[in-house]
Protein backbone atom coordinates (compact mmCIF):
# COMPACT_ATOMS: atom_id res chain seq x y z
CA UNK A 1 0.00 0.00 0.00
CA UNK A 2 1.42 3.30 -1.07
CA UNK A 3 0.90 5.85 1.69
CA UNK A 4 3.58 7.85 1.23
CA UNK A 5 3.60 9.07 -2.58
CA UNK A 6 1.53 11.31 -3.24
CA UNK A 7 -1.42 10.48 -6.49
CA UNK A 8 -2.83 11.94 -9.09
CA UNK A 9 -6.09 13.04 -8.68
CA UNK A 10 -8.51 10.34 -10.51
CA UNK A 11 -11.28 11.54 -12.56
CA UNK A 12 -14.77 10.33 -11.78
CA UNK A 13 -15.26 8.79 -14.47
CA UNK A 14 -12.85 6.05 -13.53
CA UNK A 15 -14.21 5.20 -10.16
CA UNK A 16 -16.58 2.45 -10.05
CA UNK A 17 -18.41 0.44 -7.09
CA UNK A 18 -19.25 -3.36 -7.04
CA UNK A 19 -21.72 -4.64 -8.69
CA UNK A 20 -23.15 -6.23 -5.63
CA UNK A 21 -23.69 -2.88 -4.27
CA UNK A 22 -27.16 -1.94 -3.80
CA UNK A 23 -27.27 1.75 -3.96
CA UNK A 24 -29.39 2.34 -0.57
CA UNK A 25 -26.65 3.61 0.90
CA UNK A 26 -24.60 2.01 3.69
CA UNK A 27 -20.96 1.30 3.76
CA UNK A 28 -19.27 1.20 0.28
CA UNK A 29 -15.75 1.55 -1.08
CA UNK A 30 -14.91 2.84 -4.70
CA UNK A 31 -12.37 1.66 -6.76
CA UNK A 32 -10.40 3.35 -9.84
CA UNK A 33 -7.74 1.23 -11.77
CA UNK A 34 -4.51 3.12 -13.06
CA UNK A 35 -1.43 2.10 -14.82
CA UNK A 36 0.33 -0.02 -12.02
CA UNK A 37 -1.80 0.85 -9.62
CA UNK A 38 -5.26 0.38 -8.17
CA UNK A 39 -6.62 3.06 -5.51
CA UNK A 40 -9.42 2.51 -3.23
CA UNK A 41 -11.71 5.28 -1.34
CA UNK A 42 -14.82 5.40 0.53
CA UNK A 43 -17.78 6.53 -1.53
CA UNK A 44 -19.41 8.57 1.11
CA UNK A 45 -16.60 10.37 1.35
CA UNK A 46 -15.31 11.12 -2.25
CA UNK A 47 -12.87 13.73 -1.31
CA UNK A 48 -11.20 12.30 1.63
CA UNK A 49 -8.47 9.06 1.99
CA UNK A 50 -7.36 6.74 -0.85
CA UNK A 51 -5.68 4.18 -0.65
CA UNK A 52 -3.29 3.39 -3.68
CA UNK A 53 -2.17 -0.42 -4.02
CA UNK A 54 0.74 -1.79 -6.88
CA UNK A 55 -0.85 -4.89 -9.15
CA UNK A 56 0.44 -7.30 -6.91
CA UNK A 57 -0.80 -6.44 -4.32
CA UNK A 58 -4.16 -5.59 -5.25
CA UNK A 59 -4.77 -9.11 -6.59
CA UNK A 60 -3.18 -10.75 -3.70
CA UNK A 61 -6.16 -8.61 -2.18
CA UNK A 62 -9.06 -9.74 -4.52
CA UNK A 63 -7.71 -13.72 -4.43
CA UNK A 64 -7.71 -13.61 -0.39
CA UNK A 65 -11.12 -11.54 -0.66
CA UNK A 66 -12.79 -14.06 -2.92
CA UNK A 67 -11.86 -16.93 -0.73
Amino acid sequence: MNVEEPVRAMPESAWFKSSYSSGEGGECVEVANAVGSTHVRDSKNKAGAMLSFDTEQWATFVAFASR
